[in-house]
C-alpha cells in the first residue's frame, strides 16, 4: 500500500541552474542527486525534486512546506539570505513580520526562484 512508502514533492523549474542556486545557496539545502531529469534536494529526513519544465507554477497555493519549531527565527534567517516573503490581507496576518497566526498555528510564505509558492508552518 502507498501508506508504507515515502512521498516527496516535485517542483517545476524553467531555469534549473537558477533553481539549484536558490535551493543550495539561498536555502542551504544539500543536493542529493542531479541528472537530466532534475535535482533532488535533501531536507531533514525527506527529499524533493526540482525538474526542468516549460510549464509555469501556479503560485496560487502552497506547493511545498516546512514544519519549523521557531518560525520567527526562520523568517529572519531567510530574509537575511535575501528571501522575500509574501504579504496577504486577511485576519491574523502581521505585515510587519510576514507571519499569519490562526488558532495558534503560525505560517509564512515565499516564492522560490521559479515562482513556486513555499511555506513555513509552526504548530502549537
Amino acid at each position: 500500500m502507498l501508506g508504507e512508502h515515502p512521498v516527496n514533492a516535485t517542483l517545476p523549474a524553467s531555469d534549473i541552474q537558477r533553481a539549484k542556486q536558490f535551493y543550495s545557496d539561498t536555502l542551504g539545502l544539500s543536493v542529493e542527486r542531479e541528472d537530466p531529469g532534475g535535482i533532488s534536494f535533501r531536507s531533514g529526513n525527506t527529499q524533493f525534486l526540482v525538474f526542468p519544465s516549460s510549464g509555469k507554477p501556479s503560485g496560487s497555493h502552497t506547493q511545498m512546506g516546512w514544519t519549523v519549531k521557531d518560525i520567527e527565527a526562520e523568517v529572519r534567517d531567510l530574509k537575511a539570505r535575501g528571501v522575500s516573503f509574501e504579504t496577504y490581507d486577511f485576519p491574523g496576518f502581521d505585515s510587519a513580520t510576514h507571519i499569519a497566526t490562526t488558532d495558534g498555528v503560525k505560517a509564512a510564505w515565499f516564492e522560490d526562484s521559479e515562482g513556486n509558492l513555499l511555506g513555513l508552518v509552526q504548530l502549537p
